[in-house]
């Protein structure tokens, strides 16, 4: 599961250290050392993926996310020293697929590395592979979403989390399962990160995301995908036509 990735960093013997890491994991890796040559960089040739530290000269990690993730659709891992959770969920509403609290080992950003680019490389699947509930359709295959017939693009964090509601359509899914399906069993990630990834869905499958009707909450559980409708029956038993 090797990629092209970036990395910028200001702090050149932390650059250097995560070069190795990634470069001995397999990678291609081009390192920067300040947000406005990260944007040239990425300019020049689009990466599968960028480490982004947050606290940057010239144009900071989060400006970075903001214009590259997100819809833009480069996934991104945020390397942070500020211990704030606040400032984590900032990075995942601009676009952030993951983040790392400095100090981290260089184990677990390998381990980060490649579930993001695993993420974000399409799933061979069966060419009909194409799961349809209500309005919501996923092309599994593709990595394509539409809803009500209209194409919506999707941070790989965000379409797993969508292809996990749509696989049970109906049945609450739970934060913490949630979680487990995003990072496995890494108890420093909270709930809250997960309420963070489901906001940003909601603005983009949602016609008034602050009322949902898709993806909807079930209070102090979880959330759920709504189910269709079923179609009325008229006086003599048929569907309407």
């Amino acid at each position: 599961m090797s990629g092209y990735v970036l990395v910028a960093d200001d702090d050149p013997k932390h650059a250097a250290l995560v070069r190795v890491c990634l470069e001995s994991d397999g990678h291609e890796v081009t390192v920067v050392s300040d947000g406005r040559a990260a944007l040239r960089a990425a300019a020049a040739r689009r990466p599968e993926l960028i480490v982004l530290d947050v606290m940057m000269p010239e144009v900071d990690g989060l400006e970075v996310c903001r214009q590259l993730g997100g819809d833009n659709g480069i996934p991104i891992i945020l390397l942070t020293a500020r211990s704030t959770e606040n400032d984590m969920l900032l990075g995942l509403y601009l676009g952030a697929d993951d983040y790392l609290t400095k100090p981290f080992s260089p184990r677990e950003l390998v381990a980060r590395v490649r579930t993001v680019l695993r993420r974000a490389r399409p799933v061979r699947t069966p060419d009909d592979n194409v799961i349809q509930t209500g309005r919501v359709r996923i092309d599994a295959d593709r990595h394509e979403v539409w809803v009500s017939g209209r194409p919506v693009e999707l941070t790989p964090v965000e379409f797993e989390i969508l292809l996990v509601f749509a696989l049970r359509p109906g049945r609450v899914v739970s934060r913490r399962q949630l979680l487990e399906q995003l990072h496995g069993d890494a108890a420093y990630l909270t709930e809250r990160t997960v309420d963070s990834h489901v906001m940003n869905l909601r603005r983009k499958i949602e016609t008034e995301p602050r009322r949902p009707e898709l993806l909807v909450t079930v209070y102090g559980v979880g959330y759920k995908l709504a189910e269709p409708a079923p179609v009325a029956d008229d006086e003599d038993g048929h569907g309407s036509p």
